[in-house]
């Protein structure tokens, strides 16, 4: 009989909580203002977004640096923690919309006193035993949608971490291919300036010995050795440059500060083609803009949970037992025990607490929602800001190309005159400054031009995205539980349809336990 009444009383529970109102408003995505084709797009662009685009620059060494990267840099462990952290989170959030049983056992001996006031009849020791076994029960119903509002912002909360572990491996691969690049850019700045050094200690001992037989004056020696001494002093400053260089690169591919392993030279590194897409494309592509619209998800789900605080709350509480004297005789009938309560409490007055939470609620809202509109517009700017640089920096590189070939003909018709006799050393050392200055740039100018392509496939985002995490280790530590997390993606084989956004929802396993 007893268990009938409770399994009517949970009945009419579960019933009233499915047909209980969600309080708030339910989430739509904001109507934003996204431009029909991007400014600077070019025509030759490719339908590769989704590729595993840093393998376009045929460098294996710049290959090993990213998988280690993705599988030992710290940021990405601290990102995958995280994970677990808010998936904990939306479990522990989750569980309010269940029944929390819970089971007890006790055993005492205490004895009464005689002068309490309380007689004790004669025959009967003061000294006594009690033994009790139990179970209880306790839910909350859930109404009007408090707790159901809270778990679908915990839900959103657990998306944001994905989508910022994700994005956390797309700043991560650029960040490697970005540091490589400019590794070999001052690898190859370090090699101009010894090769311009070499080339002037050798006027220097030229013009020591034409010196020495008065052929030249002591101020062209001075000149030429000033020269060779000007191009020496930028040797420790690109070994500075490149000794800093990788020890960043070290910690990103979380090693110690140390030497890193070169390939290919900077000249000989393979060209990226440039990703095609469509402004609309990055708001299912860009893990940041994804993790920012999980945010307002969760936020906006909040509104309704403290809307809800000014309505009913009702509990069902219900105990079952045993309670006996006598531990032989505590599980026979006589010693049962039970009871069964509800309870509804409703807010009269609270001094504008409740409004006041509502009030934060939809403030908070409103603010994760211009941060979501922020962050499309800055995304928008920075795929212009790419396909500009890498249109402008190509256009740069073949202008400074033709610089240097004049420069290298300058200095040897300028050497050729001065030997001549027809011109001052004055005109050959400017001949050769510039074309080490322009050397130099050129060089600059091509790391920058390889970067261009780094930053544009970072601000497009993209499958490659997927594929990168794949190969990031360790994954989510509850990752392995198919009861509380998801297994994780397998790497696209082929290119993913443009424009398709990886979704992935985590809480899914969880929903149905």
């Amino acid at each position: 009989m007893d268990g009938t009444l409770l399994a009517r009383l949970s009945a009419c529970a579960a019933l009233l909580a499915l047909s209980g109102c969600l309080l708030g408003p339910d989430y739509a995505r904001p109507k934003v203002d996204v431009p029909a084709t991007y400014r600077f797009a070019q025509g030759e662009a490719a339908e590769i977004a989704n590729v595993v685009w840093w393998e376009q620059f045929q460098d294996p060494v710049l290959d090993q640096l990213i998988a280690t990267a993705l599988q030992e840099n710290r940021d990405v462990k601290i990102a995958a923690a995280r994970v677990d952290e808010f998936r904990a989170q939306f479990v522990t959030t989750r569980s309010a919309l269940f029944p929390q049983i819970g089971a007890g056992a006790d055993a005492s001996r205490q004895r009464a006193s005689a002068a309490a006031g309380i007689p004790i009849p004669n025959g009967v020791s003061p000294i006594y035993n009690q033994f009790d076994a139990t179970a209880s029960v306790a839910w909350e119903i859930d109404l009007f949608g408090k707790v159901r509002r809270q778990t679908e912002a915990a839900r959103a909360n657990l998306l944001a971490s994905e989508e910022g572990r994700r994005a956390t491996i797309l700043t991560l691969v650029g960040s490697v291919a970005s540091a490589y690049i400019n590794l070999r850019n001052l690898d190859r700045q370090l090699e101009i300036a010894k090769e311009t050094v070499e080339s002037r200690d050798e006027s220097v001992r030229v013009f020591t010995l034409r010196f020495k037989g008065g052929e030249v004056s002591q101020m062209e020696l001075a000149q030429s050795q000033s020269e060779s001494e000007a191009a020496r002093a930028t040797i420790p400053q690109i070994e500075m440059q490149i000794g800093q260089q990788e020890n960043a690169l070290s910690v990103l591919i979380g090693k110690n500060p140390g030497a890193i392993l070169r390939g290919r030279e900077l000249s000989t590194l393979g060209t990226p083609q440039v990703p095609d897409g469509l402004p609309s494309d990055l708001l299912g592509r860009r893990p940041d803009l994804l993790q920012a619209e999980q945010a307002l998800v969760s936020e906006n789900a909040l509104i309704g949970a403290a809307k809800a605080l000014y309505f009913p709350s009702i509990s069902l509480t219900g105990m079952f037992g045993t309670v006996s004297s006598q531990f032989s005789n505590l599980f026979t009938g006589p010693a049962r025990v039970w009871s069964f309560a509800g309870s509804v409490t409703q807010p009269i007055f609270t001094a504008g607490n409740i409004s006041g939470q509502v009030h934060q609620a939809e403030a908070r809202q409103q603010e994760a929602l211009f941060q979501y509109e922020k962050s499309i517009q800055v995304a928008f700017q920075e795929v212009e800001d790419a396909l500009i640089s890498v249109q402008k920096t190509h256009e740069q590189l073949a202008v400074v190309g033709k610089q240097v070939e004049a420069l290298h003909t300058y200095a040897r018709l300028a050497s050729l005159r001065y030997e001549g006799g027809y011109t001052s050393y004055i005109e050959v050392l400017d001949a050769e400054r510039s074309l080490f200055n322009a050397q130099l740039n050129y060089t600059q100018t091509q790391g920058a031009a390889l970067t261009s392509f780094v930053n544009l496939y970072k601000a497009m985002g993209g499958g490659w995205v997927l594929a990168a995490e794949k190969l990031s280790y360790p994954q989510p530590a509850s990752a392995a539980s198919p009861d509380s997390a998801p297994a994780a993606p397998a790497a696209p084989e082929a290119p993913i349809a443009r424009g398709a956004a990886p979704a992935r929802d985590p809480a899914v396993a969880l929903e149905a336990r």
